[in-house]
């Protein structure tokens, strides 16, 4: 009887036993779940996708309003498991470029380091540019939550470790990667370098990685350093909130992205509309930055290639025979307008609802932001990405980054100006040789298929730079259902 009674009270014991490892297992994996599920799907998948439809367009814009961040961070952030992993060495990174081009070049960073099973040490911003701004990346991202919402990723650290930063003071590999290179030139050619070095230094990551031909989810995690990583700091998303909400107060509004600043025409040598003196004032500029390597440039075979930004005249034709009329409002997205005032004449007398940041914020809320370019920039990419229609005049790093978001959050309507044919249609109306009736057809004609619908990248086996971008149209991130990427 003894002998029995014990040996049921080891099989109780051993079912107890039993049930509570199930339990503890089970609870890891809902916590595990949670996690994943708290930082990516509802913020990415649901915010910016919806679950298809024109839903997921809704949801993004409302987390560009701040409603679903706000709420967020009122309760504390599941973290994403960590990946584990067996780190080949540390890939720092100085980028180069304006906001726009540094944006990218950090998705293809985050993309190489985690492809190489390096770690990646918070990326070193541009101070070097034509605007010379001081900003580091914490002052234009949210460094604690890029770090941690790419951690079942890779690891991303703040600073090398002690030992290896006094190394580096004395030697670093420093290389500027081949541009436009696949996965195989990284594994092949660059991770021998990380492995015997330890530390591999990228001094320039503009367009460092190929548009096409590499794996999915290559492309994928592309994507989301750029949608859900690359988060705003809380100052500057605040602001950028505030000024989405005081121009969707007066209803619809157009984002105008005017590539019309002085550093853009001396570096591209387009003088369109400029007197004699802004010309030679233009030129010296051009020759004065010695990595600007073109010199002697035709502005007016540049015009016609379409090559050049549309100047503000050129653009007041062209917003007026798309059919926008007089009260429509206007936010102009830019640095200081060459010409100023002057320049924007004839713009503000057809569209008297032209606004600027400078003009909807009080001048003690731009304080801090004075003399920051790329913080500038930041307010001008979230109105971008929340207006109802975004118009480039000019198809730089800002216009093709905001047009490839637009696309992410619904395909929201960017005209994406076909140059080439509205230099001949301006020349011919303006030479009297086209009716303005006949002018405003031609236009409509000209880009009913240039809104940004749908549609497969170009690639060009061997000319790189002349395919479609893939930050332009990331449609390996994107699906058919209502145009948003499917969500299972």
């Amino acid at each position: 009887m003894v002998v029995a009674a014990a040996a049921a009270r080891r099989r109780r014991v051993w079912r107890w036993a039993m049930r509570a490892v199930a339990s503890a297992v089970l609870w890891t994996a809902v916590v595990q779940l949670a996690s994943i599920a708290g930082v990516w799907r509802p913020r990415v998948l649901a915010d910016c996708w919806g679950g298809g439809g024109s839903g997921g367009a809704a949801a993004g814009l409302a987390a560009l309003a701040g409603e679903d961040r706000t709420a967020a961070r009122l309760s504390p952030l599941a973290l994403v498991p960590r990946r584990v992993y067996r780190s080949n060495g540390y890939l720092i990174v100085t980028c180069n470029g304006g906001l726009n081009q540094m944006r990218a070049g950090i998705c293809d960073m985050v993309t190489i380091a985690r492809h190489l099973n390096l770690t990646l040490v918070v990326p070193e911003l541009d101070k070097r540019s034509f605007w010379a701004d001081p900003s580091d990346f914490g002052d234009i991202f949210d460094v604690n939550h890029f770090i941690n919402s790419l951690r079942d990723e890779l690891r991303i650290v703040k600073a090398l470790p002690l030992k290896l930063k006094i190394k580096t003071r004395r030697r670093l590999y420093s290389m500027p990667p081949i541009s436009w290179s696949n996965d195989t030139y990284y594994l092949k050619q660059v991770l021998p370098i990380a492995r015997k070095h330890k530390v591999i230094h990228f001094n320039k990551t503009d367009a460092r990685l190929a548009n096409n031909g590499l794996p999915v989810h290559l492309q994928m995690l592309r994507c989301r350093v750029n949608f859900e990583a690359l988060r705003f700091t809380p100052q500057i998303e605040a602001l950028g909130r505030k000024l989405i909400s005081t121009l969707q107060k007066s209803g619809q509004f157009v984002v105008l992205h005017l590539r019309y600043e002085m550093d853009m025409l001396a570096f591209s040598g387009c003088a369109h509309g400029c007197s004699g003196k802004e010309t030679e004032e233009l030129t010296r500029m051009r020759y004065a930055y010695p990595w600007w390597k073109e010199k002697e440039i035709d502005s007016e075979f540049k015009r016609l290639q379409g090559l050049c930004p549309l100047t503000p005249e050129e653009i007041t034709l062209v917003l007026k025979a798309l059919g926008f009329t007089k009260d429509t409002l206007i936010y102009i997205a830019s640095g200081e307008i060459y010409g100023g005032e002057r320049r924007l004449a004839a713009l503000r007398a057809a569209y008297p609802k032209l606004v600027r940041k400078e003009k909807l914020l009080s001048p003690d809320e731009l304080r801090s932001f004075q003399n920051h370019s790329t913080q500038m920039a930041a307010l001008d990419y979230m109105v971008s990405i929340a207006s109802d229609v975004f118009i480039p005049s000019y198809d730089g790093n800002m216009a093709r980054v905001v047009e490839g978001h637009r696309r992410y959050t619904g395909f929201r309507k960017t005209i994406l100006l076909d140059r080439v044919k509205l230099v001949e249609l301006l020349d011919l109306f303006q030479g009297g040789k086209l009716s303005w009736d006949e002018f405003s057809a031609a236009v409509k004609v000209a880009h009913q298929n240039h809104m940004g619908q749908p549609t497969d990248r170009r690639a060009i086996p061997g000319r790189p730079k002349e395919e479609d971008y893939f930050y332009a149209n990331p449609q390996e991130c994107l699906g058919s259902k209502g145009g948003l990427r499917d969500v299972l």
